[in-house]
């Protein structure tokens, strides 16, 4: 009786392992630019625009996660640029004149593409940037360039941005 159990409970542990598909969640990558990448080194600080590399990664795949978007295929990004509202700690260590009570718009664009598990490939491209400053005085060193990060995952979740090809 043991035995049968065994094998019929096995034999369902099988069966569930052969029907769900090898791969739900789509891989995202993200890179930088490389005029991103040089701006990164030479003023903004290679860390804090790493940082917000691997937040657009984070971000985006809980969103298409959550809304069951591309699954199984992959999603590569690039961070094309970015801008911070407040001067990075770098910027701060190169200019001994700048005050971290600076401050201006900020902002970020990332394109990118979509690859569906069958093959099928999708650019995005997305750009936001603050336009009235007087948003800007309350916000952080990258308030801006999170807030675009994460409209950009939003709407990618919801499936708007294959929309707009």
């Amino acid at each position: 009786m043991r035995a049968l159990l065994f094998a019929v409970f096995a034999a369902g542990l099988a069966g569930t392992a052969l029907a769900e598909p090898a791969d739900p969640v789509a891989r995202v990558e993200v890179t930088l630019s490389p005029e991103l990448q040089q701006k990164a080194v030479e003023e903004y600080g290679l860390k804090d625009v790493q940082r917000l590399a691997e937040d657009l990664r984070k971000d985006v795949a809980r969103q298409i996660e959550r809304a069951g978007v591309l699954a199984g295929g992959r999603l590569e990004l690039t961070l094309v640029d970015v801008k911070p509202n407040r001067p990075t700690f770098k910027q701060l260590g190169d200019k001994p004149g700048l005050s971290m009570e600076s401050f201006g718009v900020g902002g970020a664009a990332i394109e990118g593409r979509a690859i569906s598990m069958d093959g099928v490939v999708t650019p995005v491209r997305y750009k936001w940037y603050e336009t009235d400053i007087r948003q800007a005085r309350f916000s952080s060193t990258w308030s801006d360039a999170q807030h675009a990060i994460d409209r950009f995952a939003a709407q990618l979740g919801h499936g708007n941005l294959y929309a707009r090809r």
